[in-house]
């Protein structure tokens, strides 16, 4: 209850950013959005196979 009227006092509430991980991993996010199967929707998904549909089309935009 001291904690609430603290806060309520004027207190406040200090919010401080996430620590970050020094440990052995490097903060990156495994997908398998960036593998070869999934670009090109070779694993058979309707919505991969439109996805690789527009970045073949993107990536054709340019060429002449």
């Amino acid at each position: 209850m001291a904690d609430i009227d603290d806060i309520i006092a004027g207190g406040g509430i200090v919010f401080r950013p996430a620590k970050k991980n020094d440990g052995k991993g490097s903060g990156k996010v495994k997908t398998k959005a960036k593998k070869k199967q999934y670009i090109t929707g070779a694993h058979g998904s309707g919505s991969a196979r439109q996805k690789a549909k527009y970045r073949e089309q993107r990536a054709n935009r340019h060429k002449k």
